[in-house]
């Protein structure tokens, strides 16, 4: 049987931003946009222009920047939406509008009020709207799993009449078990798209734990695209995770016969920059990109291993961009030394001063616990080279604390104002480095989320701190290393702070059920 190409839809900055809490800064949606090009992924939908001006931007920002993947945009069966979609996408090189409605009667009834005909008029004439502005249309119909297959049927008919070059299967809520959803597909395959030059395409969530199976069991019967996100994120139990369905079909290329164009080798990097700047982090025993899917504890596994590596391991770490050796740098390394060890882990595009900045950073850092392995390495960087990790600077922080003391805070900040000292108390040490922080920068944001994460598994590992901020409308992510859980507190909050001062925060996206209760008018 001849191998099919399997198109990679990656939808990670628009239904993966609707992971709750999570909202990307344009910069931020920007540079996962371009990390995600340079994986390889064959389709990027950028967002959902009509939701609002910050996501219009985003979407004409990507489109125009980005170069690689099909850029789609997201709309409903409305004109408004379709002509926000075609503004945005004006300048992209391979533009693609991604129509959607509903199918299910309990869709149609409580969120669309519609009757069935009247949503089979608005797909045919909106599909119909999109292609006077591009030759690429995708239609969906939510929550197709609970909807009735004659009715599925007649809505995907008049789709494909319409213009539509692929038809998307959502299974919106998780409901579909892979024997179900496979079998949806092939029906479509055999009963609608006919041999028709149209690509059938899943879009699975993991309400139940399928995703991946049901997008994997779709591919077995006919799929030629998979929608999926990085780590899969999105809203409730997320999305199918894009590394889950790509490594599959490598390993296992064997039984499914199908391949992607997907560099696996950037694979774990961009699951990195998404935890960071989404604030979402992946559990260890995540498949593909968790810190234990390459780990061995176990003695019996630990000799397999050392004696064999494909014992216990059906894929090396190197394919994803992963690392099993460790590196070892500490206070005694040179420049030249960390550089190298940098380009090593995928950092060979950093300027000068950028280079200069992390250095001093990794010497103090060495300094102070000794020798940084590669994942703290790593962390590292990715919390010292945003631009607004510099908008404010810690420059000194110090507290006390105990049974029977008060504790107290006093913190040096360098702010656009010149540097800030203050002290304060509060109920435990991190909550009186807050309230002095505060008071330094003149700012007073709502901590909103605070976790704090060992970089590795020893004691003397680089402590990793996550916060999240909000302020009226506006909220950031921020995130800050070091050894000191204190100190990487503080950063963390400065970082934050500082993309809320300087402009880099953002407004969360309204979610699809919002717009759609909003109602824009055909």
């Amino acid at each position: 049987m001849e191998e099919r190409h399997i198109r990679i839809f990656d939808t990670t900055l628009r239904d993966g931003e609707q992971s709750p809490g999570v909202a990307l800064s344009l910069d931020q949606k920007l540079e996962i946009a371009h990390a995600l090009a340079r994986l390889g992924v064959d389709i990027l939908e950028a967002g959902f222009p009509v939701s609002g001006p910050l996501e219009f931007e985003a979407v004409r920002r990507i489109a125009e920047e980005v170069r690689g993947p099909v850029i789609a945009a997201l709309a409903r069966t409305h004109t408004l939406d379709i002509d926000q979609a075609a503004r945005a996408l004006e300048k992209a090189e391979k533009p693609r509008i991604h129509v959607f409605t509903s199918a299910s009667r309990i869709h149609l009834e409580h969120m669309l009020r519609k009757t069935e005909e009247e949503v089979l008029e608005m797909a045919d004439r909106m599909v119909r709207y999109a292609r006077r502005y591009v030759d690429d249309v995708e239609f969906s119909a939510q929550d197709v799993m609970r909807a009735d297959w004659d009715f599925v049927k007649r809505l995907y008919e008049v789709a494909i009449e319409a213009g539509a070059t692929t038809v998307n299967i959502p299974d919106t809520t998780g409901y579909g078990t892979p024997g179900e959803y496979g079998a949806l597909i092939r029906r479509i395959r055999d009963e609608v798209v006919r041999g028709r030059e149209v690509v059938i395409s899943t879009h699975t969530h993991d309400d139940l734990g399928l995703a991946t199976a049901n997008a994997l069991a779709g591919i077995e019967n006919g799929a030629g695209q998979v929608e999926c996100t990085v780590n899969g994120i999105g809203e409730r139990a997320g999305n199918t995770s894009l590394e889950e369905v790509v490594m599959a079909l490598y390993v296992r290329r064997d039984w499914y016969r199908a391949y992607t164009r997907i560099n696996t080798r950037e694979i774990y990097r961009v699951s990195r920059l998404v935890e960071r700047y989404t604030g979402m982090p992946v559990p260890p025993n995540k498949a593909i990109v968790g810190d234990n899917a390459f780990a061995h504890e176990s003695g019996i596994h630990q000799d397999g291993v050392l004696k064999h590596r494909s014992t216990y391991e059906i894929m090396d770490a190197e394919l994803i961009g992963r690392r099993p050796a460790v590196i070892v740098l500490g206070k005694h390394s040179g420049r030249a030394a960390f550089k190298k060890a940098l380009e090593d882990l995928g950092y060979g595009d950093l300027g000068e001063e950028d280079l200069k900045l992390l250095f001093a950073r990794f010497k103090e850092i060495a300094e102070k616990k000794g020798p940084l392995s590669a994942e703290e390495l790593q962390a590292l960087v990715e919390s010292e080279r945003e631009p607004a990790s510099h908008f404010f600077a810690l420059e000194h922080v110090q507290f006390f604390s105990g049974s029977g003391l008060l504790p107290t805070a006093t913190v040096k900040v360098k702010t656009p104002e010149g540097v800030k000292v203050a002290t304060h108390t509060g109920d435990g040490p991190v909550d009186a480095v807050y309230k002095a922080i505060q008071e330094a920068i003149a700012l007073r944001p709502e901590l909103e989320l605070y976790r704090v994460e060992a970089v590795t598994g020893s004691t003397e590992a680089l402590g990793q701190v996550t916060v999240r901020l909000r302020l009226g409308e506006l909220q950031a992510v921020g995130v800050g290393v070091s050894p000191d859980i204190i100190e990487a507190s503080a950063r963390a909050f400065l970082d934050a702070a500082g993309k809320l001062a300087s402009g880099r925060a953002t407004r969360h996206p309204p979610s699809l059920a919002e717009v759609q209760a909003g109602g824009a008018g055909s």
